[in-house]
């Protein structure tokens, strides 16, 4: 820190817009580590694997406000959620064009995606960067839209952004199960995106099963309520009376029902289909579930490793 403060310092002579821009960084880094408040853009390419767009669309030149800026799809590590510089190794484009702005050169458009009302940087992520920090709040921007049903909001972190994504997919899935219909009592949460479309795969093959026995398929619903009951809830109780959940800190016992199941899949193809869930949940529980103790040790292990080298 006293280091990064010190080349603040030397470099105060030669352009104090940029110094104050990265000190401004520096500053609300710090800001965000106390108050716990995200100071990142977000990468496009997360943006993206989390709503998959589903077409895309050029619109031209736009006037768009900075503030809706929240992400790049290459410079993301390079500027805060502001895009404030966080390198020195910036400071000679950002210095070139933050002089055209100086003599009112005009700048080509900058390139953007839109993507549910916000947008993230293609191409001129310094422009951007010295127009916030000259005060100016619109930029001419060449967009192409990303079409997606999910409204964003300029705010938002990657964490809001997968809990916005994985209500969503939670919606979804009890619209086409109706499962809270189904088991009143019903609550399935995940921590991660795609899960629900995976317990949807679980249904279909548990009615696939089922029907094999029938001369008749069974309704929807009906394979709805028995895997419910019969697949899902027993593994969920297995991981609440062993308490496996201690071991996986912020997952929750969804999260572990996948995991396990996949995790029992190949048990039973190298044993057999007689290999029981029980055996499988203690089996992982074992092999990849870390105890608080052992997540202290290992993180103090961590620590000690840095000062040895």
């Amino acid at each position: 820190m006293n280091k990064l403060l010190n080349n603040f310092m030397q470099d105060m002579d030669t352009d104090d817009t940029f110094n104050k821009a990265r000190i401004r960084a520096l500053l609300s880094k710090l800001g965000s580590i106390i108050t716990k408040r995200k100071d990142d853009l977000i990468p496009f390419s997360y943006a993206y694997s989390m709503l998959k767009p589903s077409s895309e669309a050029y619109r031209g030149i736009k006037h768009v406000p900075l503030s809706h800026i929240v992400g790049s799809e290459g410079r993301y590590k390079d500027f805060n959620r502001v895009f404030l510089p966080r390198g020195t190794y910036l400071r000679e484009r950002w210095e070139r064009i933050n002089k055209a702005y100086k003599v009112q050169i005009e700048l080509p458009p900058v390139r953007l995606y839109e993507i549910g009302g916000v947008y993230f940087v293609r191409d001129g992520n310094h422009r951007i960067s010295v127009a916030l920090s000259r005060g100016v709040e619109f930029i001419d921007a060449e967009v192409t839209s990303l079409e997606t049903e999910i409204k964003l909001d300029k705010d938002m972190s990657k964490e809001d952004l997968k809990h916005i994504v994985i209500g969503l997919e939670k919606k979804k899935f009890y619209k086409e199960t109706k499962l809270k219909k189904l088991k009143r009592n019903a609550e399935i949460d995940f921590t991660a995106p795609g899960r629900y479309d995976e317990l949807l795969d679980h249904i279909q093959v548990h009615k696939y099963f089922i029907n094999m026995d029938k001369q008749e398929e069974i309704p929807y619903a009906e394979a709805v309520v028995s895997w419910y009951d019969n697949v899902y809830q027993p593994i969920v109780r297995i991981i609440e009376e062993e308490n496996i959940l201690s071991k996986f800190p912020e997952r929750t016992s969804a999260d572990l029902y996948i995991w396990m199941v996949r995790y029992w899949d190949g048990l039973k193809r190298k044993y057999g289909q007689d290999y029981p869930s029980e055996k499988a949940v203690k089996r992982y529980s074992q092999k990849y579930g870390k105890s608080v103790f052992e997540k202290i040790k290992n993180k103090f292990t961590k620590v000690k490793n840095i000062f040895r080298r």
